[in-house]
């Protein structure tokens, strides 16, 4: 394949260092990287390793400081804040760990958010977000606020929110990590169901193999901020 709107992530020798030119840090050292479109990709290896960097580049929270960075057809490296912000309420779908579920929100305002910087009307976003909640088995909980949720709940309203926009592109940063194991194959089966049925690509960000096997057709694994295994 030779054009990047066949692909869904292009990374070119990707680098990310920190601290100064004397005696830098590397948290990422010349990534090339290709997924395409509606590929489950499993990014492996230890803490430390460069996983939760690369995921952050891929969803325009970080920027590299050198390489090239193709999401969704969009060229990372030359948009604007207000660009990147935008490219991410619309394209790109985020679950964390920690939920990043703002506390004073009900779970319908929480899942509301993406769709306020996408600029849709209140009306349209709050029956969307209400669907999406629906969806992941929240129809009774709404109105309640993270604090009155439990751990798998707000995990619950993280996946909606990730998802309520059907983004092309699906980022998940050890989503079952805080949860039971009957709970995690739960938010799993969720996160999933949504990637087949929209055909999303899916980079699940793991230190699990057995989520990874069940969840993606491609492993990944990061080493020192290397590529390891790329194919």
């Amino acid at each position: 394949m030779s054009s990047t709107t066949e692909f869904a992530i292009r990374t070119t020798s990707l680098t990310k260092r920190y601290g100064a030119t004397a005696a830098p840090v590397y948290a990422l050292r010349e990534v090339t990287l290709d997924v395409e479109r509606g590929q489950r990709v499993a990014l492996l290896g230890k803490s430390g390793s460069g996983k939760s960097t690369l995921l952050n580049m891929i969803g325009g929270l970080d920027r590299p400081t050198a390489g090239g960075l193709t999401v969704a057809g969009r060229d990372l490296e030359h948009l604007s804040g207000r660009e990147l912000a935008s490219f991410r309420s619309r394209s790109v779908g985020m679950i964390f760990q920690s939920f990043n579920l703002v506390l004073s929100r009900t779970a319908l305002e929480n899942v509301e958010l993406p769709m306020v910087f996408a600029g849709l009307p209140p009306r349209e976003r709050r029956g969307e977000a209400r669907r999406a909640l629906e969806a992941v088995g929240l129809a009774a909980r709404l109105d309640h606020r993270p604090a009155q949720l439990s751990g798998g709940e707000n995990q619950r309203v993280a996946v909606a929110r990730a998802l309520v926009n059907r983004p092309e592109v699906v980022l998940a940063d050890e989503p079952t990590g805080n949860l039971d194991s009957a709970t995690a194959h739960e938010v799993a089966a969720l996160i999933l169901n949504h990637v087949r049925d929209h055909g999303a690509t899916l980079v699940l960000v793991t230190h699990d193999e057995e989520l990874a096997g069940q969840c993606t057709e491609r492993v990944v694994r990061l080493k020192d901020g290397r590529l390891m295994d790329p194919d």
